[in-house]
């Protein structure tokens, strides 16, 4: 009974030990695969033209203000008192609208964001499983967020090139940030 017992747990520790020689990494740079994607062009305009709609109700609002300040500090000794103080209560609630405004186009401008940019992370997320997967990996660790301290080339795959062919991705496209710069000549 011992020399069974002894023999099927000798089993199980090769079989592990075999099992552990398949242990597969990969490795992935998440965010140049977004980079590539054509969606990210595509929102990061959208994004761009929704800014610039923020900026410019802003520059108006501005524009408002200063308009009104400089004719208060013009006029503002010929005023009766009640006209005076009806300016200055005009330009404290203009003040405030902008600090309103401010504040709502951040939290829009995010959620513009999220809105854009969560499908194309649902999609380059999707990709990675359905490539590790294929790969039989056991683990894959993004390279984009620094968490990596080292990882071995030759034992870990890296998904990038599978990930854009699964993507449809070209493989000589370059992500804007692997652009040659123009000075190193």
């Amino acid at each position: 009974m011992k020399r069974l017992f002894f023999t099927l747990l000798l089993s199980v520790a090769i079989t592990a030990l075999a099992g552990a020689q398949n242990f597969k990494c990969g490795h992935i740079n998440s965010q140049e695969l977004i980079a590539l994607m054509s969606e990210t062009d595509s929102a990061r305009m959208n994004l761009q033209v929704y800014q610039q709609d923020l900026e410019e109700t802003m520059h108006g609002m501005e524009d408002e203000y200063n308009t009104k300040y400089t004719e208060y500090q013009r006029k503002n000794a010929t005023w009766t008192p009640a006209v005076r103080e009806a300016k200055e209560k005009d330009l404290q609630d203009l003040v405030q609208r902008i600090q309103q405004f401010q504040q709502t186009a951040q939290q829009d401008m995010q959620r513009q964001q999220q809105l854009l940019m969560g499908p194309i992370f649902q999609k380059a997320n999707d990709a990675i499983q359905k490539v590790a997967k294929e790969q039989a990996l056991v683990y894959v660790f993004d390279t984009s967020v620094g968490a990596v301290i080292y990882f071995d080339d030759l034992l870990s795959v890296d998904l990038l090139p599978l990930a854009k062919k699964e993507l449809g991705i070209p493989a000589e496209k370059v992500a804007p940030t692997q652009l040659p710069n123009p000075t190193d000549k």
